[in-house]
């Protein structure tokens, strides 16, 4: 049964991400199980009868963004009552998983708590908020009248989500594995997301088929650990990462493969020769290595060291010459010494990354890290994490640069920056702009890129919009 408003109106959801590719993910398939009760998407809150705020625990910061939002939110439902209206407000993801009730006692006008395994039962906790609104339990707001669910189902939601609808502009997201077993000391993904699952191929190859005919010319597989991947094959085996792009790479009308993010630990041999042999695998890894400083790496728990991060990018740039890495890096770690973080500005040195994240350390509670003595001075981790950004930047433009002049296949997505642009992706994922008409979104059109800034490229379109969107 759908949903209507009195005004006889379908009603509306607006969903706002927080953090990673896979809550994007998440996101569209919120949308997906929404989708059959009536809800369309709206552009704002201020549209929406019902608000999911599709959470990120990472870093504290993201935290407590998503409470400074609630609190808007909370003012904007006060105000509907008072107008003789509604607004259900819904905390999903991971600060939904890691802090549960306690979301609810800190903003009792939150309706639904729903974590990261369960939201594919958004329309019974909805159903639950409605039978108590109807019996006046919702009207009073008291600790603990809204709706949790932040149990780690036994049956896998996939089993339950409806088809995919999420393709933007030819580009969709894939989830192939969750959770994650590694267990390093500053991260709370296994607390959140749980322990290491994949889906089987079938489902993952099924999936991929839906989108790719829908539309689909580029699919990125998602994971927590996401090459640690090992799926039951449909003859009983487990698949691996590399078995599996493979036969995704094989569907007719699939132009561009990617996957993230990756772990060093499982870049096993069958993957790193995947990247020379699948060409729609494109020639772009995001590869996250936290650390240059082995003493560092072993408290953070990472199960490798520098010399096998750097063994692994020498034997995947042998595999494909022209592969562009991205990682990630925490600055300020417990105990990190000036040593320490000289160790990581020569690891940066010596590969020569395409683009990287940094962050300063953030403690999360209960985590090992949390625990650690000898925290870094935040104006320590605020220098180096300057430093380190300085570097990468230099890198990134470096790379950018060395592009202009060269021809290359884009797919656009999105306008532009300014008036009569347009802007898309190369197969190193780097943003392009150029001069073009927005039939083009969804296409993949050869661009010579013209000059290569810090975060970006600017390019001409060497075909006319009318000719490449025929």
């Amino acid at each position: 049964m759908k949903d209507v408003r009195t005004d006889g109106q379908p009603k509306r959801v607006f969903i706002r991400t927080y953090g990673c590719q896979m809550n994007v993910y998440d996101s569209d398939r919120m949308a997906d199980v929404l989708r059959p009760l009536g809800y369309a998407l709206a552009d704002a809150p201020e549209q929406a009868d019902l608000v999911v705020l599709n959470t990120c625990h990472i870093r504290e910061h993201a935290s407590e963004k998503v409470y400074s939002e609630l609190g808007r939110l909370r003012a904007a439902k006060t105000e509907r009552r008072a107008e003789g209206r509604d607004l259900t407000i819904a905390v999903a993801g991971c600060v939904a998983q890691a802090e549960g009730e306690e979301i609810i006692r800190r903003q009792p006008a939150v309706d639904i708590v729903v974590g990261s395994q369960a939201y594919h039962r958004l329309p019974e906790l909805l159903a639950q908020v409605a039978r108590k609104a109807a019996s006046g339990d919702a009207g009073r707001r008291q600790p603990g009248a809204g709706v949790l669910d932040t149990e780690f189902p036994p049956e896998s939601k996939f089993d339950h989500l409806p088809s995919p609808q999420g393709i933007r502009a030819g580009s969709a997201f894939v989830s192939i594995q969750e959770g994650c077993d590694k267990f390093c000391t500053f991260c709370v993904v296994p607390y959140t997301r749980g322990m290491e699952y994949s889906r089987p191929a079938a489902a993952v190859l099924a999936e991929a088929r839906q989108l790719i005919e829908a539309g689909a010319l580029e699919l990125t597989l998602l994971g927590q650990n996401v090459n640690a991947y090992h799926g039951e094959g449909p003859d009983g085996s487990a698949w691996s990462l590399a078995r599996l792009l493979r036969a995704i790479g094989e569907i007719p009308g699939l132009a561009r493969l990617r996957y993230t993010t990756s772990h060093p630990r499982d870049m096993d041999d069958e993957l790193i020769a995947a990247h020379g042999d699948v060409p729609q695998l494109m020639p772009y890894l995001h590869l996250p290595v936290q650390s240059g400083s082995d003493r560092i790496l072993e408290a953070m728990n990472r199960r490798h060291d520098r010399d096998l991060y750097l063994r692994i990018v020498d034997r995947l740039r042998h595999a494909r010459a022209d592969l562009a890495l991205s990682s990630d890096f925490i600055v300020g770690f417990p105990g990190e010494s000036d040593a320490d973080f000289d160790d990581t500005m020569r690891l940066i040195e010596q590969v020569g990354f395409a683009s990287a994240y940094a962050f300063r350390y953030s403690r999360r509670p209960g985590t090992p890290g949390a625990a650690l003595a000898d925290q870094v001075p935040e104006n320590v981790k605020v220098a180096r994490l300057a430093a380190l950004q300085a570097l990468v930047g230099h890198q990134a433009r470096r790379f950018n640069e060395s592009k202009a002049g060269t021809t290359v296949p884009v797919l656009f997505a999105e306008p532009g920056r300014k008036p009569g642009q347009i802007m898309g992706k190369t197969p190193w994922l780097q943003s392009v702009y150029a001069q073009g008409n927005p039939r083009l979104f969804g296409h993949v059109v050869d661009v010579r890129l013209i000059e290569g800034y810090a975060n970006s490229l600017l390019g001409e379109i060497v075909v006319g919009p009318c000719e490449a969107a025929a």
